[in-house]
């Protein structure tokens, strides 16, 4: 019989840590090999974790809400012929004052921060209240002070204010209901105050008072307007845009390519391609197919900038803007691209997609991308000057399909006549990009799509 650790999983190399939503299993609960102990939440999507081994769960390190970072261990299992029998054992109990006695350790370092005299559920009226460092982040964010903090209602264990609790707090104050405050309480100084009126106390409780926020009168709107409060996602995809704008300096450039070749061969196999393979096929694809095989010419295009250093991605990683039911956006990243032909591509394409519009995406689904496309022309645009995706160093645009009468040069001399035609856009960092690179990609993008082979087999 031995025990094996449960850690919190990589979940990305831009992820550090990860909120723990859910446990579905407790202490003495059999589990089975890949069988979902609980579920976590990291800035973009949610995800379950997976038994590593098949056991007893002998004990759960952190409650739900808790931020863990990853690689921390975060339960243990027994495993072995006599796990569930000992399980049952009157030796396990010992266990739990073990756990208990670390879960106080652990909370000693926030108490000096965040010693608040306010009565929890049914608990000493004289208890302090502990917050995570979820629940303290999404306050901050939300311009909620401790004091008004306070006045939630916690579901959490031992009354604790959860994730849920506070967005809930969030969404009904943004819905115009007014919150219970109980002011009186909360302002009176606890019995002891007097005694702890040395000089070293006393400058400690001031700083801690005046970093938080005092309250601020709300922003007054003239005219007709209506004011809606920005959900969590967008936040972050508004930071994230300034911080790029902040980061590269952005320039663009525009092409126009002839894509008739590649509609037309499209439009001949798209039914035969359906039957054959159970996807449809689209044109970004064919996009992401055409990039990857001009990276492969300019490496530095595939790249990210650290300090004086440029580092060359060998692994092509692109990443697709995708539209979500919301209105927001995000960016599933397809590895490895340049290794799959049009039917991988296609598959890849399809099912990321879909599990971004359904919540399905796992947390590595949205990590690692060396190059980003978006196609802006599925809204009808024509052009755009995407913003580049940090820490990628280029993004590339393409636009609506068009039919348009075009000169055509022919051994016979020149004529006119109706072609599909697309308007490509680049966005490039200027610190490690210039014109002379970033058009001579562009344009080598716009002849790999012109010279399509509309002969070519699926």
């Amino acid at each position: 019989m031995s025990v094996v650790d449960l850690v919190m999983p990589k979940l990305g190399e831009s992820i550090m840590e990860a909120t723990i939503l859910k446990w579905h299993k407790k202490p003495g609960d059999p589990v089975k090999q890949d069988e979902t102990v609980l579920d976590i939440a990291t800035d973009k999507v949610d995800s379950e974790v997976p038994s590593t081994a098949e056991g007893v769960i002998e004990s759960v390190l952190f409650n739900e809400n808790d931020v863990v970072p990853i690689g921390t261990v975060i339960a243990t299992i027994r495993v072995g012929a006599n796990a569930a029998v000992s399980g049952s054992q009157p030796a396990a109990p010992a266990a739990a004052p073990q756990y208990e006695e670390a879960k106080v350790v652990e909370e000693i370092p926030y108490q000096p921060a965040h010693t608040v005299a306010a009565a929890t559920n049914g608990q000493n009226g004289n208890a302090v209240k502990f917050y995570s460092p979820l629940v303290l982040n999404i306050a901050q964010q939300e311009g909620i002070s401790m004091s008004e903090l306070e006045q939630i209602t916690g579901t959490g264990q031992e009354g604790r204010v959860s994730k849920k609790d506070i967005l809930a707090y969030v969404a009904a104050k943004a819905g115009g209901h007014k919150p219970q405050q109980v002011t009186a309480p909360e302002v009176k100084v606890l019995p002891t105050a007097p005694a702890v009126e040395q000089p070293a106390v006393a400058p400690q409780q001031k700083p801690t008072v005046t970093e938080q926020p005092a309250y601020q009168a709300p922003t007054v709107y003239s005219g007709n307007v209506e004011v809606i409060e920005m959900d969590r996602m967008r936040k972050l995809i508004a930071k994230h845009m300034v911080d790029s704008k902040h980061t590269s300096p952005h320039v663009t450039s525009f092409a126009e390519c002839d894509v008739t070749n590649l509609v037309l061969w499209r439009e001949k196999v798209k039914k035969d391609f359906e039957k054959r393979e159970g996807e449809k096929i689209t044109f970004t694809p064919l996009f992401i197919e055409a990039i990857v095989k001009c990276i492969k010419k300019y490496p530095w295009l595939s790249s990210s900038v650290d300090g004086d250093k440029i580092i060359v991605k060998k692994d092509l990683n692109i990443g697709m803007a995708t539209a979500l039911p919301t209105g927001n956006l995000i960016v599933p990243v397809i590895k490895n691209a340049d290794q799959l032909n049009i039917v991988g591509l296609t598959k890849q394409v399809n099912a990321l997609a879909n599990a971004a519009r359904t919540g399905k995406l796992k947390p590595d689904d949205t990590t690692g991308g060396t190059f980003t496309l978006t196609n802006v022309g599925t809204f009808g645009s024509i052009m755009g000057t995407p913003i580049i995706n940090q820490p990628q160093v280029a993004i590339m645009a393409v636009g609506a399909i068009k039919k348009r009468p075009m000169v055509i040069e022919t051994p016979q001399g020149d004529s006119i006549a109706i072609r599909h035609m697309m308007y490509i856009s680049l966005s490039y960092d200027h610190r490690i990009i210039d014109g002379a690179l970033g058009s001579t990609f562009l344009n080598a993008v716009s002849k790999e799509l012109e010279h399509f082979d509309v002969n070519r087999s699926i």
